[in-house]
């Protein structure tokens, strides 16, 4: 008899489980790319890959409405990976004893910031919105490379397989924050 209860219990949980999958779905659908794509490392790669399309896009669009929905976009993902980054890569560099390349890293944030404001009043401006992207995209490519090409892979060095899985975890949940 304690067996008939069974199905309309499970039944309950299957559409509570249905619900809360479309709750956490679209941060799951906006995360997925960096989680599928490997160990922290590969996964902030794959981000700043990308970004610099956002940078092409923006830079190739004519109508200024259109510069105002791709500079959102690249606000959000830049904003996503920067939390990725200063919540948990950088403090990871830091216990590895690599703090003031952390910092310089957590500087050069603030300085991205500051292109995104004032790109975002330059965005009816054609001609001066892409000589300030231009600059912006110099600089963080050189961000990207120092970060990809050398600290990185330092911090990895520095890192056991255990550390570099909770590592990528930790970063995931960061992302998962602003996805």
């Amino acid at each position: 008899m304690g067996h008939s209860h069974m199905p309309s219990l499970r039944g309950a949980g299957i559409g509570a489980g249905i619900a809360l999958l479309g709750m956490v779905g679209r941060k799951l659908a906006v995360q997925a790319p960096t989680a599928l794509a490997g160990d922290w490392d590969k996964a902030l790669a794959a981000e700043h890959k990308a970004a610099l399309a956002l940078f092409d896009r923006l830079r190739d669009s004519e109508a200024s409405g259109r510069r105002s929905l791709l500079l959102i976009q690249l606000k959000h993902a830049l904003g996503k990976h920067a939390l990725e980054e200063e919540n948990a890569i950088y403090p990871a560099m830091r216990e590895a004893g690599m703090k003031a390349e952390a910092d310089a890293l957590n500087s050069d944030h603030g300085y991205v910031k500051q292109y995104l404001y004032e790109l975002t009043d330059l965005v009816k401006d054609a001609v001066a919105f892409r000589a300030k992207l231009s600059a912006f995209r110099t600089d963080i490519e050189q961000h990207m490379a120092q970060e990809e090409n050398e600290l990185f892979p330092k911090l990895k060095a520095a890192l056991n397989p255990h550390a570099t899985a909770r590592l990528t975890r930790r970063m995931n949940q960061e992302g998962l924050k602003l996805a």
